[in-house]
């Protein structure tokens, strides 16, 4: 019995909680029995001795049945619930009271309640016991005879056998659960350093496997190479090809397994510096373009004509994301186009949010498959994509790395439509000057372009160093066309032999070799008495990979790192680097390798950070819709005749014509989320992000959820309820299209239209009031009232609510004048930069008519007269005329 209490009490596959429990609850149970007996040495009185004991009976059956049902939790709660509540106040009234030991007790249940309790129960409870005290204090204190009283002698009695047992019990209590939590810890502790080795034991593992790997495949793609260089027929050379591509891909799915170990393991890490930007986008652009090919697909690059040249950042991660991303998207595009997208936005003087936006014509991705897009080994659709190759780890290794560069990624898709990734990530600006040397008439189409050496060196001495001996014929083969002088040794030993007696310009060491290790051998030759080449330039060359290596080589000494599997035109690059310049004859200028890498690159029109998109119940002009580049997706009205778009199908003129000779023949259908998923989409062609200006929820265009629906299926767009109605839509519009174009960033925007949006004065006077009770927005009996003494009304909406702004008896002119003037009465207050007076068939005399009187009170800088979507006609009525402008004041109330 005691084995198994001991077995159950140090079980970690138990909960911490259950042993301490279980623990904790045998301490208190003795203590009860130790109180017990005292209670019967001290002669309390029967009553006393009777609820201890039946409590200790109650306790033990239900703890008893609590584990045997496995009701562990309820087991707890019922425990402190029978202390605090029943057992320890019966006592305290049958043990003296105050003046025999039950308070101790009392302190005994706050501690036991506390450890084997938590959360809101913890509180609950300890908050029970201090009322549960203070009503049993309150009661002995009006009603002393509630108390069966001690005699002096068992007060003292009493009162030291509780603090001598409750002392006890408590010090054991805690004293074991401080000993479990040192036990946990000292679990735990061990559990990580195992952890910690098992990491260890897997990095050595896929660094050894990495070498291992790159090694054979070092091997193919270098022979590969120059079965390319050679003048073979075109079966070899498209074999070849197939080869290069088969190669580069595994390389690839290795680099994958590889760097989501890293991430996973919390070991992946960032190696920042100085790049050239027009070479880095050539780089990536120029691999993809191939793989485009080969399916027939357009591949476009486009770059923002303010792109800085030079940044600093950890290039080879960016390259990679790009790669991850651009091989996504021609995988899963069957037709069509890819294209990517380079811009930047800025963040201060010297730092910039580098943006790449990659989108494809392809399949596009389910809606329900988005949130799992970025989870590792996970690919979406894997019925219909089981025949294309890829592990699942691209997109979650893109996520990942984005995310430690401080960047962030999203997507934006409609199924069978295509998908647009926008990677963003901040870079530190080296040389702020734009990139130049594009080529501004398109893009060139890349071909199997025959090599050519960029240098001849016929008097410089090279050797390598690798224990692979073939390794050693690639870079022979590879740097063959350079003349160079090459030699080649299998050990550092002989490696020693060679240095001791040549004089060699450039070394290429191999890290990993047996007996005589790369960084062992290049510091004897840097030490080596008598040495001809103790000041050569070495460089690594490795198959390890990650920035640990690299930093391993620059603290050891080398003057380069060469990454296997190597390429003919990674070695002409080091040696242009690090040969004497009298030695190097140019065959192909600096210059010339940087223009052909870049030049059939296509420099265009910046993409937009951000667009601003309305409906047309925004009331807003054409003009300005194309001055502010603001995206308008247009209402449908339903007539006898069909149905037609707003200001696509179907005009302002000819509605109120119709409305005017049909009356209630039409009617306003909300724009679905159909309609607003392709809206956003085209929109999103455009753009890298979308604020959409909506009316309120509560909207008679009933579209402001239709348009939250659809931007669930995009990262990049963002529905505003603006509170108002018709051209205050645009007031904010306008205002938020000027901020983009100044470079603000989203979230900068959202916040002041937010702010702003209570500024907006929206008000209309309607000349027939029958309109708004057909379309149910004023009761019906008010509307008979008002029309049978030609009372005309004006509404405004505040804050997303219409309320009655005023009420007119008189001609229609009088009307006009006395609303113009209590809409323009708060003269100081109002923002004079632009009014609206937006209309719905009202004659052109008329509308200079208004237009004059609100000149007489206020000098605003732009007054648009423009014609009201048809929800106007249609929900307000023909002849109704509408103020719209902003005031300074955000506090302003428009109620009269």
């Amino acid at each position: 019995m005691i084995q198994r209490f001991k077995d159950f009490l140090f079980d970690n596959r138990r909960d911490i909680q259950e042993r301490l429990f279980l623990l904790l609850t045998l301490i208190a149970l003795s203590g009860m029995v130790l109180s017990f007996i005292a209670s019967v040495i001290n002669g309390e009185n029967p009553e006393s001795i009777l609820n201890m004991l039946v409590a200790f009976i109650i306790f033990v059956v239900t703890i008893y049945l609590g584990f045997k049902n496995n009701r562990f939790r309820l087991t707890v709660n019922l425990s402190a619930i029978l202390l605090i509540f029943v057992f320890f106040p019966v006592m305290y009234f049958t043990s003296g009271g105050i003046y025999g030991g039950t308070t101790i007790w009392f302190l005994f249940a706050m501690l036991y309640a506390g450890m084997i309790l938590h959360g809101r129960w913890r509180v609950a409870m300890m908050v029970s016991e201090l009322i549960i005290v203070a009503v049993c204090y309150y009661l002995e204190y009006r009603y002393p005879s509630l108390v069966i009283p001690h005699s002096k002698e068992e007060f003292f009695l009493d009162s030291y056998a509780s603090f001598a047992i409750c002392g006890v019990i408590m010090t054991l209590m805690l004293g074991f659960q401080v000993y479990m939590l040192r036990r946990e810890t000292k679990i735990a502790n061990r559990q990580k350093e195992e952890i910690d080795d098992l990491n260890r034991a897997q990095n050595r593992f896929f660094s050894s496997m990495s070498h291992e790997i790159r090694t054979p495949i070092n091997t193919i793609i270098g022979l590969n190479e120059m079965i390319l260089r050679e003048d073979a027929s075109e079966e070899i050379a498209e074999d070849a090809r197939n080869i290069q591509a088969a190669s580069r891909m595994l390389l690839s799915l290795i680099n994958d397994i590889l760097d989501m170990s890293k991430i996973q393991s919390g070991q992946m890490q960032l190696t920042p510096g100085t790049y050239r930007t027009a070479e880095m986008i050539s780089d990536v652009s120029s691999m993809i373009q191939i793989r485009a090919m080969e399916k027939k697909l357009l591949f476009e690059v486009n770059i923002a004509p303010d792109l800085p040249s030079e940044l600093n950042g950890d290039e080879m991660r960016i390259k990679q994301v790009l790669i991850n991303i651009l091989n996504n998207a021609v995988k899963y595009t069957a037709e069509g186009s890819i294209t990517l997208s380079v811009q930047c936005e800025s963040l201060n003087d010297a730092k910039v949010s580098l943006i790449f936006t990659v989108t494809d014509t392809g399949m596009g991705i389910k809606k329900e498959s988005i949130p799992y897009l970025f989870t590792a080994f996970k690919r979406v659709d894997e019925d219909k994509n089981r025949h294309i190759e890829g592990t699942g780890l691209g997109l979650s290794i893109v996520k990942e790395l984005t995310e430690l560069m401080g960047g962030k990624v999203s997507v934006n898709s409609i199924y069978t439509q295509g998908t647009t990734f926008i990677v963003e990530i901040p870079q530190e600006v080296i040389d702020p000057n734009p990139v130049e040397r594009l080529d501004m008439e398109g893009q060139r189409e890349v071909a199997a372009v025959r090599y050519h050496q960029s240098f001849e060196a016929p008097d410089a001495r090279i050797l390598a160093v690798d224990d692979t001996a073939a390794n050693l014929m690639v870079i022979k083969k590879l740097l063959r066309d350079t003349k160079v002088q090459l030699d080649t040794v299998s050990s550092g030993a002989e490696a020693l032999e060679k240095t001791l007696n040549t004089e060699y310009n450039v070394i290429f060491m191999d890290h990993l070799m047996p007996e005589m290790d790369g960084i062992e051998c290049m510091k004897k030759i840097k030490d080596q008495i008598g040495g001809k080449s103790r000041e050569a330039k070495i460089v690594a060359l490795t198959a390890n990979a990650g920035r640990e290596s690299r930093n391993l080589y620059e603290k050891s000494g080398f003057d380069g790192y060469v990454l296997k599997p190597v390429n003919g035109s990674t070695l002409e690059v080091e040696l242009r680097r690090l040969l004497p310049k009298e030695l190097l004859k140019y065959v192909v200028t600096d210059e010339d390798i940087l223009e052909e890498s870049v030049s059939w690159i296509k420099k265009g029109k910046k993409r937009a950070n951000i667009k601003i998109t309305v409906s047309s119940v925004a009331d807003l002009p054409p003009s300005l819709a194309e001055k502010y580049d603001i995206g308008v997706i247009p209402l449908k009205v339903e007539t006898e005749g069909g149905c037609f778009k707003d200001g696509v199908d179907i005009d302002a003129d000819a509605l109120i014509s119709y409305v005017e000779n049909r009356g209630k023949g039409v009617r306003i259908l909300p724009i679905e989320a159909e309609d607003f998923e392709d809206f956003f989409a085209a929109k999103l062609r455009q753009a890298n992000n979308i604020i959409h200006i909506s009316g309120p929820e509560k909207g008679v265009d009933k579209s402001y959820f239709p348009a939250v629906e659809a931007a669930g299926n995009f990262d990049n767009v963002t529905i505003l309820d603006t509170l108002t109605v018709s051209s205050g839509h645009a007031l904010l519009a306008i205002e938020a299209a000027q901020m983009a174009e100044e470079g603000a960033r989203i979230e900068t925007i959202i916040e002041r239209i937010k702010s702003d949006r209570s500024n907006i004065h929206a008000s209309f006077l309607v000349d027939r009031i029958d309109p708004m009770a057909y379309s149910g927005q004023v009761n019906s009996v008010v509307a008979t009232i008002m029309s049978a003494f030609m009372i005309r009304a004006a509404f405004t909406l505040k804050n997303g609510k219409s309320k009655l702004f005023g009420a007119y008896i008189g001609s229609r002119e009088r009307a006009w004048k006395q609303y113009i003037a209590g809409a323009l009465r708060d003269t100081k207050n109002i923002d004079t930069r632009m009014l609206f007076i937006t209309h719905a068939g009202v004659p052109k005399a008329a509308l200079d008519f208004i237009r004059g009187e609100v000149e007489k009170r206020v000098s605003f800088d732009e007054i648009y007269v423009t014609k009201g979507s048809p929800i106007v006609p249609v929900n307000i009525g023909v002849g109704t005329f509408g103020l719209f402008f902003r005031m300074k004041d955000r506090e302003e109330k428009w109620d009269r």
